[in-house]
């Protein structure tokens, strides 16, 4: 979840010459954001009592700006949005005031683009809103982002009474358009010259005066150059013009700008350290700490540089007498985040940078030749592997169809929980050692990743070597002939070289398909008619391994020939294998999977602290407790994929 800070365009519609009711939000989308009804309707307190500045401005605000102040704000069920009185208050209260009289009557007719702009804070998940945290100020602006337009009463030309249904007149960026409408009424009109004329004028008083105040308003705001400002202000001034005009202008000036600063970096709103709670900006302190990378929306935060784990406890605890407990009233950083929740995101992201690191040297080697599941509850867990139809019988014209044999075979196994805790002592704190800390989240990292390891390697090693019973009763890996029950028949002693990899490979593509635990139909079924991909071996096999599967020539004594097995496996080194001349073959999990790891709260291992002022750890002996949790559940699901070479 993210927090963002945006201005959004409301609408108005006078009331009195010093009260407007306002339209602040409604419910759908804003800036590229989706705002919830239900949302807005939770932020309804928020906008009471809020200030109205006049135009939007870059860090702390000046009393000079204030122009109203935001009053009983209520839901609108009818436009699905909050609505809420505007009482023009304080310092610039007059010019809130004037351009109310000016632009601004009881019809709803579109007049300048003229409105107010609202500069709120929420948290924000992909692209919609969850929460408004704060409404900033309500700012009188030109050209709001969405909507915010001033509405013009039709009554002010004094036309109602000749035009039928009405007529609504918008300062537009054409001009004629207006002059026609004037130009019709006063053809319908018996003496209406004298009156449009003077109408007329006034108009384009208004105009040229809207004019004006847009161009310094637009100029103000544009950040550009003192030169292009006034190259701007010259050919615009003294004179009415469209607002899609001065918008090109302006484009053309920023776009020249751009063309000669280009290669320089661009240098970012300051309004975005803003939109960080100061937990976010705390957690970016600890990040460096640690040695972790920061998140994407971290990355340019000017976060206090901490020296070490001291200075971090002291500061979130206050804790400076080394008792344990929590003292708001001193601790330098006052936020939401505590001490132990901070220590654990930080060690949890070394636990992943670690993980990722061990499987890059080797140590996720079981996760290509095992399927990673994850499962939502601690149930025992069972893997179904169903019976192919062998072969389809003949069925006679007009005779019945005889029912298929086809069963199942499940093998279950049941969640094991494994962890520990490594204490964090206060006097590991007051002496600073946050390197020790460090390598205490890689050693738990470590710990978790040569779990998996083990327990997919004792998958090969279980038993003196022949793996666990499966649920036909037969070892994993026997020499029994698959046509009886519990036979397996992937057991050898054969040594690794080229020949004997063949032959192994050749007895794995021939094993049958399951087709139904019974007598009659055991090892009935067709050819699996898949090789194995991975040649699993100890450290001590993995020239020879290299050798059969990368090499392009084999030389043997007296001559060489090109290599035909090259390509037909992957070697991969098991590190708990101790053994170093055993070996297996097993086949493409992605095609017959038989190898399942299944994780309920993550394949890496959790980090927990408990150390609160009212953990009974600290209390009694002054630490705070770094637990690792791990749940996992190994086993194996089918025999045919596998094959083993105990060797003599």
């Amino acid at each position: 979840m993210q927090e963002v800070r945006e201005r959004l365009g409301l609408e108005a519609r006078a009331l009195k010459p010093d009260r407007f009711e306002i339209l602040a939000i409604t419910a759908g989308a804003a800036n590229g954001w989706q705002f919830p009804a239900e949302v807005l309707k939770e932020s309804i307190p928020l906008w009471d009592g809020v200030n109205c500045f006049i135009d939007h401005g870059l860090g702390e605000r000046s009393v000079r700006d204030i122009g109203g102040v935001l009053q009983n704000p209520a839901w609108d069920g009818n436009k699905e949005g909050i609505k809420a009185l505007l009482r023009a208050f304080g310092p610039s209260s007059d010019l809130l005031s004037e351009i109310g009289k000016q632009v601004l009557e009881e019809q709803d007719l579109p007049a300048v683009k003229v409105g107010f702009s609202a500069d709120v804070l929420f948290n924000g998940k992909g692209k919609r809103v969850e929460k408004i945290l704060k409404v900033f100020s309500v700012d009188l602006v030109y050209n709001p982002a969405r909507g915010g337009i001033f509405l013009r009463a039709l009554n002010q030309l004094k036309i109602n009474p000749i035009l039928e249904g009405g007529f609504a007149m918008q300062l537009s960026e054409n001009t004629e358009t207006i002059e026609k409408g004037l130009s019709q009424a006063v053809e319908e009109q018996p003496n209406p010259v004298q009156t449009l004329q003077e109408e007329l004028a006034e108009l384009h008083k208004t105009r040229k005066a809207m004019s004006t105040w847009m161009l310094e308003a637009s100029l103000a705001a544009s950040n550009l150059p003192k030169p292009m400002k006034d190259r701007i202000q010259a050919q615009f001034q003294e004179r009415e013009f469209a607002p899609a005009e001065l918008q090109s202008a302006m484009r053309e000036a920023r776009s020249l700008l751009a063309e000669i600063e280009h290669g320089k970096a661009v240098a970012g709103s300051p309004r975005i350290e803003g939109m960080l709670e100061p937990a976010e900006r705390l957690q970016a302190a600890v990040d460096d700490l640690f040695g972790n990378p920061r998140e994407a929306a971290l990355k340019q935060v000017q976060a206090p540089r901490l020296s070490g784990i001291r200075e971090l406890y002291l500061a979130t605890t206050g804790d400076y007498d080394m008792h344990g407990g929590y003292h708001p009233e001193r601790a330098q950083f006052a936020t939401t985040a505590d001490f132990s929740g901070l220590v654990r995101n930080a060690l949890n992201k070394i636990v992943v940078n670690t993980w990722e690191e061990l499987g890059k040297a080797g140590y996720d080697w079981w996760k290509q030749v095992s399927v990673q599941e994850h499962f939502n509850t601690l149930n025992s867990v069972s893997g179904t592997l169903v019976g192919t139809v062998g072969d389809l019988p003949t069925v006679a014209e007009g005779g019945a169809y005889t029912e298929l044999n086809v069963g199942d075979s499940a093998e279950t196994a049941t969640f094991k929980k494994y962890g520990g805790y490594i204490p964090l002592t206060l006097e590991l704190i007051d002496r600073d050692e946050t390197r020790k800390l460090r390598s205490y989240a890689r050693e738990l990292a470590s710990a978790g990743m040569r779990k998996i390891s083990r327990l997919v390697a004792a998958i090969f090693t279980a038993s003196s070597g022949v793996g666990a019973n499966l649920s036909d009763g037969g070892a994993l890996f026997n020499t029994t002939e698959v046509t009886t029950m519990g036979g397996h028949a992937n057991l050898d002693t054969l040594a690794l070289n080229a020949t004997n990899w063949d032959v192994v490979s050749g007895r794995v593509y021939k094993q049958p398909m399951l087709v139904k635990n019974g007598v009659g139909l055991y090892g009935v079924g067709p050819y699996m008619a898949v090789n194995p991909k991975f040649m699993l071996i100890p450290r001590g096999l993995q020239k020879a391994a290299m050798e059969i599967c990368g090499g392009s020539f084999v030389r043997e004594s007296g001559y060489v020939y090109d290599n035909v097995l090259k390509g037909s496996a992957v070697p991969v080194v098991v590190p708990d294998w101790t053994d170093e001349a055993d070996w297996a073959a097993v086949c493409d999990p992605l095609v017959v999977p038989s190898i399942y790891v299944g994780e309920r709260f993550g394949l890496a291992p959790e980090i927990f602290i408990a150390g609160d002022e009212l953990s009974p750890a600290v209390f009694t002996n002054d630490e705070h407790r770094l637990k690792v949790r791990h749940f996992l559940a190994v086993w194996v699901n089918d025999f045919r994929p596998l094959y083993k070479c105990n060797v003599v």
